[in-house]
């Protein structure tokens, strides 16, 4: 009898231990394929965590894994962050993941960017911290003044490219990010090129902002760059078009008008000398570089080729500039272009 006894205890074990063992390491993910994001705000509950898997279906079995979650303790080892669950993945895998707050990373692609506004709307969508945090750090006087900007500013502070970091990162920690980058690209090098142009780095920022705009090619960005300094040199009217387009707050205009050119803005350089009060987009690298190896000319005017290669004709008289242009309407004309 007692052998009987044993025996059924043994087995009544062992299905116990395979219950469990199951419970713990087998397959447990929804039915989607390959991965899915679970993201834990930093002020998430247990409760919410796991009213969020079950919404979202990221497990099949909700009700083994909100016993394992229990048995294991999850409730008080609850990282926020955003996390990766990769299809096959075990109830235990998830939870160790989510107790070891075991985030994956977000590579954040800032490309060019025009408006503040184009800015916070980009990290919002990308980051944890919402567009009401991003709005207060970028009007926050403390961090304008940490940056030696002002709130027209804020795209001076970007350099395009690919950034890590993770979900939950602070809003300050991305601009000190951002500025540790940013004083790598301005080396000793490039402070001495500005220097002999004898122009800010805020003032390089923002010509490179409108040679960003002017053109994609890379090849013809100095000498554009050219344009505009040797303009800003002699106190003439920069009318640079991107800048009344950015004014005008119309990035698809065609052509600019007599009624865009007298729009009342400090970014309209027809209308008002110098330069704008800050960038008008947060341009390349090579469009910085392009400023600070800009091509020694006389050239204050340039209009797009006849040839509509994407290309310029550069002038150094207005008489010239007058010849060009005429050459680009004729060639208009003759595609019946208006």
């Amino acid at each position: 009898m007692k052998k009987k006894n044993v025996f059924i205890l043994l087995t009544f074990g062992f299905f116990v231990l395979v219950v469990v063992l199951y419970v713990l390491y087998a397959s447990n993910t929804g039915s989607f394929r390959g991965k899915k994001y679970l993201y834990v705000k930093t002020e998430a509950t247990y409760e919410q965590l796991l009213k969020s898997m079950k919404d979202s279906a990221l497990v099949k079995d909700f009700r083994s894994f909100e016993r394992m979650a229990s048995w294991l303790n999850l409730s008080s080892n609850l990282h926020a962050g955003r996390y990766e669950v990769q299809e096959g993945m075990s109830n235990y895998q998830i939870i160790s993941m989510l107790k070891k707050g075991r985030q994956s990373v977000v590579k954040l692609v800032l490309n060019k960017l025009r408006t503040k506004n184009d800015i916070i709307r980009k990290l919002a969508s990308q980051l944890e911290p919402d567009s009401l945090a991003w709005s207060q750090l970028f009007a926050n006087a403390d961090f304008l003044a940490k940056n030696q900007i002002d709130s027209n500013q804020i795209q001076s502070l970007i350099m395009p490219n690919t950034y890590e970091f993770y979900w939950n990162v602070t809003p300050e920690k991305v601009f000190d990010r951002l500025g540790d980058y940013s004083n790598k690209f301005w080396n000793e090098e490039r402070k001495a090129k500005a220097a002999k142009l004898n122009l800010s780095r805020a003032q390089i920022i923002t010509i490179a902002s409108i040679v960003e705009e002017e053109t994609n090619k890379k090849d013809e960005k100095p000498n554009i760059a050219s344009v505009y300094i040797n303009r800003y040199r002699i106190g003439m009217n920069l009318g640079a078009d991107p800048t009344v387009k950015f004014a005008v707050g119309d990035f698809k205009l065609k052509r600019i008008l007599t009624v865009h050119t007298q729009i009342s803005s400090p970014y309209n350089t027809y209308k008002y000398a110098g330069l704008p009060p800050g960038p008008i987009c947060t341009p390349s690298e090579t469009s910085i570089d392009a400023v600070l190896h800009a091509t020694e000319t006389k050239y204050l005017f340039f209009c797009a080729k006849e040839d509509f290669s994407g290309y310029h004709n550069f002038a150094s008289t207005y008489a010239e500039h007058i010849v060009n242009a005429k050459k680009y309407q004729a060639a208009l004309n003759a595609r019946g272009i208006r």
